[in-house]
């Protein structure tokens, strides 16, 4: 894991507030020893759940949205970190591993302008550049029997968390994708709307739900190539379950269910599903903080869940006084997906 910026104990202590009386997920989390190899202590290990970030937002660029998904990471520890340890959940099931050291990306990418043909090519091939990375990691992580939460980031990573889980596993996996847009737009170099399309097509990415598509901003060519290939790759929108209430939402997540749950399957959340949440694609309409909680707990408590993936939080695009709310809101998630798996650990 060459790329990887481990966390140590005493970055765990620097974001914990210590409070007489109370033990926090930051006293009780474990980090890999200095000097010890990741993979084997990994493999040794008792906690069963890896906490990994990818602090970028190229992938957001190169798709021509607002940067600021690189911001996610530091919030989401934060809050993490300062969970209460109790019989509900325990930080240590956790081992938090570090974040994808993505500096060159990053700063490669600064200056680009996704308007300008030969920026645009440059994105996409800071965004392999990642995607080889974090195929690494998440490999290594599912080698060693654990399961990735990942931290994003873009949603451009679906693609390796997909493909990593796939390498690692020696199969094809499952998706289900919490999400406004259906990120399978066409091949056109890597960026964050068409993850899950390249996967689909290298054939790491074997059946596709995506749960809560909204109508407005599905383009007519995304849909026509759905209606094509429905038998692997289906969907509902937001709009036919919140607002024509044409759909019911308990009965919609056992429909999504059905159609992945016989394989391993990754499970994305993508938060720009939720209304007011600062993102690149921040929306006024959509599900809310409860039912996307719902949402995880139910795909989580599945054995065949493999991974989680949370990306497109922007807190640095939010309310100065605020901007630890995205972090928050990502430790229930994380503590969610936990929380509805401790009968099958």
């Amino acid at each position: 894991m060459d790329k990887l910026i481990p966390f140590s104990i005493t970055d765990l202590a620097k974001v914990t507030n210590h409070r007489s009386g109370e033990v926090k997920f930051g006293e009780k989390m474990l980090t890999i020893p200095k000097g010890e190899n990741s993979y084997d202590y990994l493999k040794a290990c008792d906690a069963q759940y890896v906490l990994f970030g990818i602090p970028e937002d190229v992938g957001v660029r190169a798709n021509f949205g607002r940067p600021g998904a690189d911001s996610a990471w530091e919030s989401a520890i934060k809050s993490i970190a300062n969970i209460q340890h109790n019989r509900f959940c325990k930080g240590s099931q956790i081992v938090v591993l570090g974040t994808l050291d993505v500096s060159e990306e990053m700063e490669e990418a600064k200056d680009l302008d996704f308007r300008v043909t030969a920026d645009r090519k440059k994105l996409s091939l800071l965004v392999d550049k990642i995607d080889k990375d974090v195929v690494h990691i998440v490999s290594n992580i599912i080698k060693c029997g654990k399961t990735p939460i990942v931290i994003g980031g873009g949603h451009n990573n679906a693609y390796g968390n997909i493909k990593g889980t796939a390498l690692g596993l020696g199969r094809p996996i499952n998706a289900i994708n919490f999400d406004a847009h259906s990120d399978f737009r066409i091949l056109e170099g890597r960026h964050s709307g068409n993850g899950f399309s390249y996967a689909y097509e290298e054939g790491f990415l074997k059946k596709y739900f995506i749960f809560g598509l909204h109508e407005n901003y599905t383009s007519k060519n995304v849909l026509d190539n759905l209606k094509k290939i429905e038998d692997r790759v289906t969907y509902n929108t937001y709009d036919e379950i919140k607002v024509r209430k044409e759909k019911i939402f308990l009965q919609e997540l056992i429909r999504a269910s059905d159609f992945i749950k016989m394989d391993s399957y990754g499970i994305e959340i993508d938060l720009d599903a939720i209304p007011n949440i600062a993102s690149s694609a921040m929306t006024m309409s959509g599900f809310s903080v409860e039912e996307l909680r719902e949402f995880v707990f139910f795909f989580g408590s599945n054995q065949n869940a493999a991974y989680l993936h949370i990306c497109e939080g922007a807190p640095e695009l939010g309310e100065e006084k605020n901007n630890h709310l995205i972090g928050k809101l990502i430790g229930y998630l994380v503590t969610d997906f936990i929380k509805s798996r401790k009968d099958l650990i």
